[in-house]
């Protein structure tokens, strides 16, 4: 089974990706008995897990490391709700401008940045996105509205919307008359992250992201053999930074609001540890990533000590209080710190991310497996009676 899946065929793709559907449309289920199947986190799953695949694809690739990645997550929030205050709050437009925006945003910056590689490459990146975020904070306030953030109003022209509905209350994105919130908007996120993994593993199993492979592997040698390289370096930013714009407008889609704390560099940082942390250069290893940090953001920071002494009520009083005294440091504010253990684990003792812990467990299992059916078959044969017997 996992011969077969290995296997770069049609196929095997449609096989996979099926699967990976179901546990996408299944995470209500699955989810439920660690307390994170509430449409808000799981809409948060689909959204990140859209952009660190889409980082992934340049960095997992290529090798080029982004620090910048963030101005495009806050670009595409920008031209949805401006989408959304012009057109109306149809979420179809809003997404298709904001990936063509953030396209065109990414082809401007990644022309000029990889010009040079390396660290060179990451603090150029770095600059962009800080210049971007100034940008929108302070001198572009006409457009992005400053630190106050960006937001859909009821007397934007909205040219495609019967405003005689719903004149009061907050202005929520639809489409089909179904409004995108609670499962609903959880669901289009989903079939979203579906068709975005599923051209992800396509790129991945394509001769052009066997190119960014062997750019990854030896740019150099490439480039002495007559090989030019930054067309596809190009275009690998260019999609990175589309699929950022794509998830900054499943946020505004869910939320209409775009704010410049998009574009900060802790937002660049989070999708680089996501990413590192799922495994790099895997396909599905960076949305278990981008969950486990989510998840690690909105369970473990909404700890306090009332809910740890209630999970420690069985035990006797002494020691329930010197364990919620200990583990409250590693929950509710400081619940980075337990992120910050995991990562360090993680990096030391599996390289390759949490999918290769996964990996190293189905290996074991099926060698323990195979060597139970091989004493099965050797036992099976000597209790065989011989010829002549």
């Amino acid at each position: 089974m996992m011969k077969f899946f290995s296997q770069s065929s049609e196929k095997g793709d449609l096989v996979l990706i099926a699967l990976f559907a179901v546990a996408v449309f299944t995470m209500p289920i699955w989810l439920a008995p660690f307390g994170a199947n509430y449409p808000d986190l799981m809409q948060r799953f689909a959204i990140f897990g859209i952009f660190a695949t889409g980082f992934n694809i340049l960095f997992g690739l290529t090798g080029y490391l982004s620090f910048g990645h963030a101005a495009f997550l806050g670009v595409g929030s920008y031209t949805a709700v401006w989408t959304f205050k012009l057109l109306g709050m149809n979420p179809i437009p809003a997404v298709i401008a904001s990936v063509v925006v953030a396209g065109v945003f990414a082809l401007v910056i990644g022309f000029i940045s990889l010009r040079r590689s390396g660290i060179y490459f990451s603090i150029l990146t770095l600059a962009f996105a800080q210049m971007c975020y100034n940008l929108a904070y302070s001198v572009l306030t006409p457009i992005t509205n400053g630190e106050t953030g960006l937001r859909v109003l009821h007397e934007d022209p909205r040219i495609f919307d019967d405003k005689t509905v719903e004149t009061t209350g907050p202005l929520i994105s639809q489409i089909f008359g179904y409004q995108m919130q609670g499962m609903t908007g959880f669901y289009f996120c989903g079939i979203l992250l579906v068709i975005t993994v599923f051209i992800a593993m396509r790129i991945f199993r394509s001769p052009f992201g066997m190119m960014l492979k062997a750019v990854k592997t030896n740019q150099n040698r490439l480039n002495y053999t007559g090989v030019n390289t930054r067309p596809y370096t190009l275009a690998a930013f260019v999609i990175s930074g589309m699929y950022a714009g794509l998830a900054g407008a499943l946020m505004c889609i869910i939320d209409p609001l775009a704010g410049a704390e998009r574009m900060q560099w802790t937002a660049s940082g989070e999708v680089v540890l996501m990413t590192i942390l799922g495994g790099v250069g895997t396909i599905i290893g960076p949305i278990i990533g981008a969950g486990l940090i989510k998840y690690f953001e909105n369970i473990f920071s909404a700890f306090n000590d009332q809910t740890l002494a209630n999970i420690y009520s069985f035990l006797p009083d002494g020691l329930s209080e010197v364990l919620v005294s200990v583990t409250s440091l590693f929950v509710g504010e400081g619940w980075h710190l337990s992120l910050g253990i995991l990562f360090m684990l993680i990096v030391i003792f599996l390289p390759g991310g949490v999918t290769e812990g996964l990996s190293r467990i189905g290996k074991l299992i099926a060698r323990r497996t195979g060597k139970a059916q091989k004493n099965e078959n050797e036992g099976g044969r000597r209790s065989s009676p011989m010829p002549g017997e």
